[in-house]
């Protein structure tokens, strides 16, 4: 885990829920007991500022960094398929993009990397599908000049098949079951006596969790293969962070309370 990585599982995990935004010295206690020391995470706030995810704010109890309107996008998005909420019902159409024309070599694989993070899945090179629209299309297609037609459509065949063809379901299945058995022992040890100890357990299992961002758009059952091995694997990412979710609060409004505690939204 980069500090990076960590700041933006906080933010989303955490802080997004309350209103966002944190002083430098909370931030620095906050990932203290995942072994980051203070440079690490100052220089890792100022990447984040230049990528435009972070903005300096001045709160009562001094400097801090908020979330942008971009960065709330982003992790609202990534929430909905982490804790499954707000996932509508498949009503059995895709929602297709097809590129005007296909980038060169650096940005294509740069807009691959974050169509695949937005749930979609690739039909060709200038073709990707996804069982939902996403927020954030058009903004990661601005991003890079490009333009693209964009519709929902029925598949006139089979929609299992057209799924296995846009992901690697064999692939993502073997990833879920490596996840449960690295996982299941690891926070099976972890009591949650330590709010610390809890919370940087937590966090290491959501940012092993946000993994499959990338690989998994969130398909319906009805288009999984028998005995999919996603659903014991949310059942436990659930548990567990349920589990441990009084000690992680417990950490965490002490190191808001103490290292800076962020503006009140009553």
């Amino acid at each position: 885990m980069r500090a990076r990585s960590a700041l933006f599982d906080v933010f989303g995990g955490h802080l997004r829920q309350r209103d966002g935004s944190a002083t430098i010295a909370a931030l620095v206690r906050l990932l203290d007991p995942l072994g980051f020391g203070a440079p690490a995470i100052r220089t890792a706030v100022s990447r984040m500022v230049r990528q435009g995810w972070l903005t300096p704010v001045r709160l009562p109890e001094g400097p801090g960094y908020a979330l942008t309107t971009r960065a709330e996008r982003r992790l609202d998005e990534a929430g909905t398929r982490i804790y499954r909420t707000g996932l509508s019902t498949w009503d059995e159409r895709w929602h297709v993009v097809a590129l005007a024309e296909v980038p060169p070599r650096v940005a294509r694989e740069r807009l691959a990397s974050s169509l695949r993070l937005l749930g979609y899945g690739p039909l060709g090179s200038s073709t990707w599908v996804a069982p939902r629209p996403s927020a954030e299309l058009a903004d990661v297609l601005a991003a890079e000049g490009l333009t693209a037609r964009v519709f929902h459509g029925a598949h006139d065949g089979s929609d299992a098949e057209l799924a296995a063809e846009a992901w690697d379901l064999t692939g993502l299945g073997e990833s879920y079951r490596g996840f449960l058995a690295e996982w299941a022992p690891v926070m099976s040890a972890v009591d949650g006596s330590d709010p610390a100890e809890a919370f940087a357990a937590s966090q290491r299992l959501l940012h092993a969790w946000r993994k499959f961002l990338f690989v998994d758009p969130g398909l319906p059952v009805a288009l999984l293969p028998p005995d999919w091995p996603g659903a014991t694997a949310a059942e436990l990412f659930d548990t567990h962070t349920a589990r441990l979710a009084p000690a992680v609060t417990e950490f965490l409004d002490d190191c808001l309370r103490r290292g800076g505690k962020q503006r009140s939204t009553a």
